[in-house]
């Protein structure tokens, strides 16, 4: 049988300890967190980051938050670099290596290779004393009292330290790159962000569904026309600009009132002056003119030139919300 609260005892001395861990790194922040960053920031090359077992893992992970924030980086696997992709190190790149121990002997072998590249090497360590961090320019300590898990065995404390301290380092590159939500977005063009900061109104017209007619159109035009496009609107143009809209809300509401429209046409029941966005305009901004007004198809219009519908079901589908 589950003995629940011993689980969920178990779970929050672990939460606790990895928290008391990581809180602890801020006590222990040195200079040389400083120097790392400003090293990184006005670097020539790449920021390299290596490490081996768990510490790789975290290392890849570190790599990944500055590509995507702004910092060219490159993951280097200890035991790999030394066995040739050391060839991967470039003059001007910055290197990080990542080690609890620093002793290990991958370690060993491969900070002094480093140094003779002449690269900027600095190690991310929690022994102080270790041949990493003697053997390092610049040194970031992760010194963790002990691993979460009651052996002092698994990797847990020591590697969410590492992680943290690579954060730590992401966040103030970004802050010191001045790098913002667009710039964020830039490198996230699929994702939810990236479509809200980059995404126009063109880039989501479809020119073959471009329902239009004109003034004069009988309503059983306007109704075809409407199911034709499956915008559940039209646009009414006359002389090339648009002088109104009609909507299947429109045609239920005369449907409702009158038992005959044949002596009606589409500017009888038009809306004039219909809500219009260009097509340079960011979907975001024509999704906020939707809600403003609780409306679901804009006209799209560039220089009086009637180009088509964006409708709101684009763009939920699109993932921009």
């Amino acid at each position: 049988m589950i003995n629940t609260e011993k689980i969920l005892a178990s779970a929050k001395r672990t939460i606790l300890a990895e928290s008391e861990a990581i809180a602890h790194l801020s006590n222990i922040l040195t200079e040389d967190f400083a120097k790392t960053a400003e090293l990184i920031l006005n670097a020539s090359g790449r920021l390299v980051v290596t490490g081996i077992g768990k510490s790789a893992i975290i290392a890849q992970k570190i790599v990944a938050t500055m590509n995507s924030t702004g910092t060219p980086a490159m993951f280097l696997h200890a035991s790999e670099a030394i066995h040739g992709d050391l060839g991967m190190v470039q003059p001007g790149d910055v290197i990080i290596c990542i080690s609890k121990s620093g002793n290990s002997p991958e370690i060993k072998v491969l900070v002094p290779i480093l140094k003779r590249f002449g690269n900027k090497l600095i190690g991310m360590t929690g022994n102080v004393t270790s041949f990493l961090a003697k053997g390092s320019d610049l040194v970031l300590d992760t010194t963790v009292a002990a691993e979460a898990d009651p052996n002092n065995l698994a990797p847990t404390n020591s590697t969410t330290a590492q992680l943290v301290m690579g954060d730590a380092l992401a966040v103030c590159l970004i802050e010191m790159r001045n790098f913002g939500a667009e710039d964020f977005a830039k490198y996230h063009p699929g994702g939810a962000l990236g479509k809200k900061l980059l995404l126009r109104v063109g880039d989501m017209l479809d020119q073959t569904h471009r329902p239009v007619v004109s003034a004069d159109s009988s309503i059983k035009n306007v109704i075809i026309e409407i199911s034709q496009k499956r915008l559940g609107v039209t646009a009414v143009v006359e002389n090339d600009h648009v002088i109104g809209i009609i909507t299947d809300g429109d045609i239920r509401r005369m449907l409702e009132k009158r038992d005959s429209f044949t002596d009606l046409t589409a500017k009888d029941i038009m809306t004039q002056n219909p809500k219009m966005v260009s097509s340079v305009n960011m979907v975001t901004d024509a999704l906020n003119t939707m809600e403003d007004f609780a409306i679901t198809q804009l006209i799209v219009v560039d220089e009086g030139t009637y180009k088509g519908v964006i409708h709101l079901h684009d763009i939920l589908k699109e993932g921009v919300v």
